[in-house]
């Protein structure tokens, strides 16, 4: 029995995932691809490793303990990757990010002034929401975690590192727009438009309105800042943002309201797992980020 190492890379993700198409997409495959792969995988050993019921697929037994084999033999073999990285110094290897989709405002100029410094580093970036983000926390998947809320039950080593201040805004037509010292219970019936549940800046929102006893109507749920964003310029309603998501280009159509209590002040952090051994290149990004979030004068952190 001869399974390639990357028959077994495919199978692990698509075990992982539960889904072909899911491991094509991170593993940048065709889907008939990944079928070929898994369907040789298991002519090779001698039984299937999956099975259909419905539209979900199951691992069988064979599956199942072929899955814990493959996490063991990657888990030594990135073990293998961070000695040698150890060995090459900071010079070269690979970097794994994850960030809440909020990060996407300064991350990626972060990784830009990170990489002209260390060109031999390769660097695997992921966008995803808090719930996804926690989810990949627990399967160990990246080195390092950029998010505002941390999960309390897991073990993480975290190191704040840029402020997230959380605004009220508004169409700059909306009748608050303007005025000053808005009380926070002028906000009690307004359409607003939310992160979807689960999100870190949702969660912070609605803990300041029960504090306050503030109900606002939900008109919307939505999973991305820009559509948002484009909802409050559609006159859909209000919302509560990250200040770093409102660029200049974008500002015309958007008016921060001066309401009482806001802006709710966050905080992004940098997280890992406490058992987790970082590698000499998560180690160099990690005092990298808490390096330049430290200096005052970034143009990104700062607005009119």
């Amino acid at each position: 029995m001869q399974p390639t190492l990357h028959q077994l890379k495919v199978f692990e993700t698509a075990a992982r995932h539960g889904s072909f198409t899911r491991a094509a997409e991170e593993l940048y495959l065709t889907q008939p691809t990944v079928s070929i792969q898994i369907k040789q995988l298991s002519k090779t050993i001698g039984f299937p490793l999956f099975e259909k019921l419905g539209k979900q697929l199951y691992l069988t037994e064979v599956g199942n303990r072929l899955f814990s084999t493959c996490q063991a033999i990657f888990e030594e073999l990135d073990q293998f990757e961070m000695i040698v990285s150890d060995l090459q110094g900071m010079t070269q290897g690979k970097l794994h990010l994850a960030t809440v989709t909020t990060c996407k405002y300064f991350v990626p100029r972060l990784l830009g002034n990170f990489c002209d410094q260390y060109p031999g580093i390769d660097i695997s970036l992921k966008i995803t929401n808090h719930l996804q983000l926690e989810k990949r926390m627990m399967e160990n998947q990246d080195d390092l975690y950029i998010l505002s809320h941390p999960p309390q039950n897991l073990d993480l080593r975290v190191q704040p590192v840029i402020k997230n201040p959380l605004v009220v805004v508004a169409q700059p037509t909306h009748p608050l727009a303007g005025q000053k010292n808005i009380d926070i219970s002028v906000l009690n019936d307004e359409r607003f438009i939310m992160r979807e549940p689960g999100s870190g800046t949702r969660q912070a929102v609605q803990a300041l309105f029960n504090q306050h006893k503030v109900q606002v109507e939900i008109k919307l749920e939505l999973g991305s800042n820009e559509a948002i964003k484009q909802a409050i310029a559609g006159g859909l309603g209000i919302s509560v943002l990250s200040r770093h998501s409102l660029n200049g280009r974008e500002y015309t159509d958007l008016a921060i309201l001066d309401v009482e209590h806001f802006p709710i002040e966050q905080q992004w952090s940098v997280a890992y797992l406490s058992g987790k051994h970082l590698s000499v290149v998560a180690e160099t990004f990690l005092d990298y980020l808490i390096s330049v979030t430290k200096q005052a004068q970034m143009p990104w952190m700062h607005f009119q």
